[in-house]
């Protein structure tokens, strides 16, 4: 559908620019509001948090939905629910089966951040998040789109919330060419957007800009001009830019680590160990792993292992993981060991609560079940290639 055919659908609505007149950056973002609201009342997603944006649900929602995509957000956020209905719950929640019910969702610091902010609600709010975007900035693990969302959503508060996908819409429609990696970028549009957003329809507004930008204005894609509400008045659209902006300054070179997993089976156990709880993937429990990628020969060594001991040793699939600064470039290794592995006094392993710790370990690597492994136990989506080899 061409563009033009689009404008009828919002009638009365859309801003028609003249030529000889064209608008300023304020008056270009005051014309997206009525045909924004009027799209968004007819497009708007059905979503779990939305049809029911009580205080904590939005939030819950807006920390899962950082670097994860809705649809993959859904059923972990009725998961999480289930588990925590209350933030008196969440607050209380025991730290490991916290982080088995965020297994998945990855960036684990976003679930401790929020076990922190609960307590400090309970503490400090008698249960209940504040309605005002000062004092919800001020809790863990909130910034300021996440606070505005909260704000604007569950409140009804004027404040913006301005996420990569509103960086996006907005750099496009006003033909913005900054940086929106740079801080002061994105500090800038929030206040263009604070002083044109409609005092009484902040909650529509902000998700309508965030839906525009998640199924319109795509990222990594030419941007659907025709079905946007806002082409009448968007730069890009009239010049052809989409390909330019928004502009972003490129990554910094990822640092590449290789590493050697091991699933090490005793019977019908697996070897985990924790990590420490500092640094990626903090607290998080593993499967044992180690620098380099060794032969199978030198697999007693690395693992402080009697050769005797180990009973088969077969190679296991390559597999990559990519972190924000750092990829993994793994192998591994499954090796079934004997019933002396598992003696406590043995290095190398232990039945859970004994043993010695491997060279690559925060603490002891033990054996539990592969119940208790699919039940208990929070591993990270980096060893998701090696997770779903036991079986």
């Amino acid at each position: 559908m061409d563009i033009f055919d689009t404008a009828h659908l919002y009638d009365g609505l859309q801003v028609m620019e003249r030529e000889q007149a064209p608008l300023g950056r304020e008056e270009r973002l005051k014309a997206m509001e009525k045909p924004l609201l009027a799209w968004y009342g007819s497009r708007a997603r059905s979503l779990p948090w939305r049809d029911d944006p009580k205080p904590y649900r939005v939030w819950i929602s807006e920390i899962m939905l950082q670097q994860t995509r809705v649809e993959a957000v859904k059923p972990y956020f009725e998961r999480f629910m289930k588990a925590f209905p209350e933030v008196r719950d969440l607050a209380g929640a025991e730290d490991d089966y916290l982080m088995k019910m965020w297994e998945g969702l990855g960036y684990y610091n976003r679930a401790r951040n929020l076990k922190a902010a609960a307590r400090m609600v309970m503490e400090e709010y008698g249960g209940c998040l504040p309605a005002s975007f000062e004092e919800l900035i001020k809790l863990p693990g909130i910034g300021s789109y996440t606070a505005g969302a909260i704000a604007s959503i569950a409140f009804g508060i004027p404040m913006p919330a301005v996420d990569g996908n509103v960086l996006r819409v907005i750099s496009r429609v006003l033909g913005d060419r900054g940086d929106i990696r740079k801080a002061s970028v994105k500090a800038g549009m929030e206040q263009e957007l604070k002083a044109v957003m409609p005092s009484g329809d902040a909650s529509r507004y902000n998700q309508g800009l965030i839906e525009i930008g998640a199924l319109v204005c795509i990222p990594g894609g030419e941007p659907r001009c025709g079905e946007c509400p806002l082409a009448s008045v968007c730069l890009t659209r009239r010049n052809g830019w989409w390909k330019e902006i928004p502009y972003k300054s490129p990554n910094k070179a990822r640092k590449i680590e290789e590493r050697t997993v091991f699933i090490i089976e005793y019977q019908d156990k697996v070897a985990i160990h924790k990590r420490p709880m500092n640094g990626l993937l903090a607290g998080l429990y593993e499967f044992p792993n180690a620098c380099g990628h060794p032969d199978a020969d030198e697999i007693p060594a690395v693992l402080g292992m009697n050769p005797g001991c180990i009973k088969a040793v077969t190679p296991l699939p390559a597999a990559k993981h990519v972190f924000s600064h750092v990829e993994w470039h793994m192998t591994g290794y499954r090796v079934v060991v004997d019933e002396a592995a598992a003696d406590p006094v043995f290095p190398g392993g232990r039945e859970e609560g004994k043993g010695v710790a491997d060279e690559a370990a925060a603490g002891d690597w033990f054996f539990v079940s592969r119940e208790q492994l699919a039940s208990s136990y929070a591993i990270p989506n980096a060893f998701q290639a090696y997770t779903a080899l036991v079986g």
